[in-house]
């Protein structure tokens, strides 16, 4: 006989559940305003992205149903998993754009670059909760994490993806800084990265991406090439006005001004539509839930959980500051989606999937925490 403790159905995490349908409910309807008039064939965006939704909570299920702490034991065998797509999708995957990043399916396409984000965050979450350090770590205990990281992103920087390979050090940076370092260790570090910035630069950037960024400094030297989308994008922002143009009003993104507008762009379709106001409402939702997320961060039951749950927030966060700053024009278009808002399986899935591990942390947090391994070198 099967006994379910009824502590977990207590303990559910409403708050959470109801901020993210507001959120998906938003980003719905944001997409079906994207991809308007529907096309003669094919399936609409926002249908195939219903499906997801449904796919990603049905996931959240399954991701709620087992003690978080299991990922610890599944951590290596899920990293190992990833890479081996990682490199399939580099050798044999599909093409588009320039770049070698998916994997068809048939029902799917799926790209691994993204569930990396999130297998990154357990990897770092499992290693810094084994072993905790008293004083901060050295750069010798950082060791296991930065080669840890530094695979996944070579992969993906490989193939090319310099937006998400980016995330991925965000990731390391922001669960690094978060567990404590040394002085020494920040000085090194520091310098370290410095340098690599420098030699990325000159060594390792293509011109087009090169090309991305003296865009973003000064767009309107080629507003119509390089510059085109950021231009629009601002356009599009600013039109909106305090209460916008009204739903399936916008002119930028109906009359085809607006490129990738239900992918990188789509905060730029609810500005138009929704003016500022709605823009605030839309960020107050959003931003309430990560703020949620550090709160579950905060009661965890236990270190792991603690560093998941702050991963996890993040890895969300990031995403957002830097597509808002995007659309905005303040950073350069590097191809990093809204989570939960612009359309993309691979991204909405991994998202939703994030999320559950972190309603997984809430629903627990009643439960006592196992021991844990402290390192006072």
């Amino acid at each position: 006989m099967i006994r379910i403790d009824r502590r977990l159905i207590t303990h559910f995490d409403w708050t959470l559940l109801l901020l993210i349908l507001l959120i998906c409910g938003m980003a719905l309807l944001n997409l079906y305003s994207a991809s308007y008039p529907p096309k003669a064939w094919g399936m609409p965006p926002y249908l195939k992205q219903s499906y997801l939704f449904l796919m990603g909570f049905t996931a959240i299920l399954f991701i709620i149903s087992f003690d978080y702490n299991e990922l610890i034991f599944w951590n290596y065998p899920f990293y190992v998993t990833i890479i081996g797509l990682l490199v399939f999708a580099f050798f044999m995957g599909q093409s588009a754009g320039g770049a070698q990043r998916w994997i068809d399916l048939g029902f799917f396409r799926l790209q691994p670059s993204e569930p990396a984000k999130l297998m990154l965050v357990i990897t770092l979450s499992s290693y810094y909760a084994r072993k905790e350090v008293i004083n901060g770590y050295s750069l010798k205990q950082l060791l296991a994490p930065i080669v840890l990281t530094t695979i996944p992103f070579l992969l993906i920087l490989m193939q090319p993806d310099l937006g998400t390979a980016l995330m991925l050090a965000i990731i390391f940076i922001s669960m690094t800084v978060f567990v404590k370092l040394r002085l020494s260790t920040y000085l090194t570090l520091g310098g370290a990265a410095l340098f690599a910035v420098v030699f990325a630069w000159y060594k390792l950037l293509k011109p087009y991406q090169k090309q991305r960024v003296q865009t973003f400094l000064n767009p309107e030297n080629d507003p119509m090439g390089h510059g085109y989308q950021i231009m629009q994008s601002k356009i599009a922002v600013g039109s909106g006005g305090k209460f916008g143009k009204g739903y399936l009003e916008g002119t930028q993104g109906h009359l085809h001004f607006l490129p990738e507008r239900h992918t990188d762009f789509a905060f730029s379709v609810w500005c138009e539509e929704w003016g500022f106001f709605g823009s605030m409402f839309f960020l107050g939702i959003y931003f309430f839930m990560l703020l949620w997320g550090l709160r579950v961060a905060m009661h965890a039951k236990d270190r792991f959980g603690m560093l998941l749950a702050y991963g996890v927030t993040m890895l969300i966060f990031w995403q957002a500051i830097i597509n808002i700053l995007m659309v905005l024009g303040f950073l350069p278009v590097v191809g990093i989606p809204l989570p939960l808002v612009s359309y993309g399986g691979s991204s909405l899935l991994t998202t939703l999937l994030a999320l559950g591990i972190l309603m997984n942390v809430r629903m627990r947090r009643f439960q006592p925490g196992k021991g844990e391994e402290v390192d006072t070198d």
